[in-house]
């Protein structure tokens, strides 16, 4: 007989613990009365830009002192390879976080240390730029190693409202404007 109010005392916490994960959530919402709102659902027709590596971006080197293009000089050497995104839209602006994934490798000059990388996210519509900003990105090679891997998270790139179905995100590196030689 114990055996039998086991099973059914065991089978009702199962059945009672389904039933509280199916629960809906309503978010802590508050109508003007004091109530709880109904569930709001989840915004689905936003469009989440696509993010890709611009032409000439995704590669980044540097030299030791007057060794500019020399491969013998090359103290660093690093380059952008997947990227994501993740979108949230309100009623006036999409939040977008953006993340792309890169490595880093020492070169003949280089080893273990720290080094720090311009990195741009900018976000076009066209011909108009929606969002553009430069980070610089720290990264540590460790002691013992000649490379290590690197994950770039630029949270809180805000578009306007309406932005995605034809908007661009582009990520990569950006040492500016091309030094005039004298």
């Amino acid at each position: 007989m114990s055996g039998n109010v086991s099973r059914h005392l065991l089978v009702m916490s199962v059945l009672l613990a389904v039933a509280g994960c199916t629960k809906t959530q309503d978010g802590g919402a508050i109508e003007a009365g004091g109530s709880a709102a109904a569930p709001t659902p989840a915004v689905i027709q936003a469009a989440c830009p696509p993010v890709s590596l611009r032409d000439g971006t995704a590669s980044y080197r540097t030299y030791a002192k007057g060794g500019k293009d020399d491969p013998t000089k090359v103290v660093y050497q690093a380059s952008l390879a997947d990227t994501t995104r993740q979108c949230v839209q309100s009623a006036d602006s999409l939040t977008v976080t953006v993340v792309a994934q890169g490595r880093v490798v020492a070169g003949p000059a280089g080893g273990p240390g720290k080094l720090t990388m311009p990195i741009r996210v900018a976000a076009t519509d066209g011909e108009k730029t929606l969002y553009s900003e430069l980070t610089q990105f720290p990264v540590e090679v460790p002691p013992g190693s000649t490379n290590t891997q690197f994950i770039f998270t630029k949270a809180n790139v805000t578009l306007p409202a309406g932005a995605g179905s034809d908007a661009k995100i582009f990520v990569g590196f950006d040492e500016g404007p091309a030094k005039k030689k004298q």
